[in-house]
């Protein structure tokens, strides 16, 4: 078994360059472990939750359609979120499939984390799991710049589009291929 890494760099200084409304950007100066002084830039942001929500007979799940700014095009994600102050990222996940799809996920499983590009961001991704009833779906409940559209769409219709490219949300298809190799064939 890979041993968990510990080792973290020694910043040295470090200037606020930009502040928005989910990230700062920041110069940093670091001494790196492997002793290099290097500078680099580096965006932190608030974590997320993913969620992968699955029927009860794991046949059919939510899959979101929604205009994504960083690529100016709609684009097929699992619902997701960012975590409230003093927010569980599991609590994140019941929160965000409620507000943005209108079912309830229950028994929600965090599966794992993921970074989405740690040479530059802190941003990461706790991929979680869990059930919503079919027959039982209320109201959204967007932020004020948020539109998302939200079906359920049969499980294997998803893999197949994460196959062929059609899904390309990188924490999407991370949710469901760990879905697929460490949750599902233990189920």
């Amino acid at each position: 078994m890979l041993p968990k890494l510990t080792k973290q760099g020694q910043i040295l200084s470090e200037k606020e360059v930009f502040k928005g409304r989910i990230f700062t950007v920041s110069q940093r100066h670091i001494h790196t472990p492997d002793g290099l002084n290097v500078e680099r830039d580096v965006v932190t942001h608030i974590p997320a939750a993913v969620v992968l929500a699955l029927t009860p007979d794991r046949q059919k799940a939510l899959l979101n359609v929604e205009y994504r700014a960083g690529i100016n095009a709609e684009s097929y994600s699992l619902p997701a979120g960012l975590l409230d102050a003093g927010e569980t990222p599991l609590q994140a996940a019941v929160r965000e499939v409620k507000e943005e799809t209108g079912y309830t996920l229950t028994d929600p499983h965090a599966m794992t984390q993921v970074s989405t590009s740690e040479g530059f961001s802190s941003e990461t991704n706790t991929l979680v799991w869990g059930t919503i009833d079919p027959t039982e779906r209320g109201a959204q409940h967007f932020d004020q710049d948020e539109f998302v559209n939200s079906k359920l769409v049969s499980f294997d219709e998803i893999i197949a589009a994460v196959k062929d490219g059609t899904i390309h949300a990188g924490q999407a298809v991370a949710a469901i291929g760990f879905y697929l190799s460490f949750i599902q064939p233990n189920l």
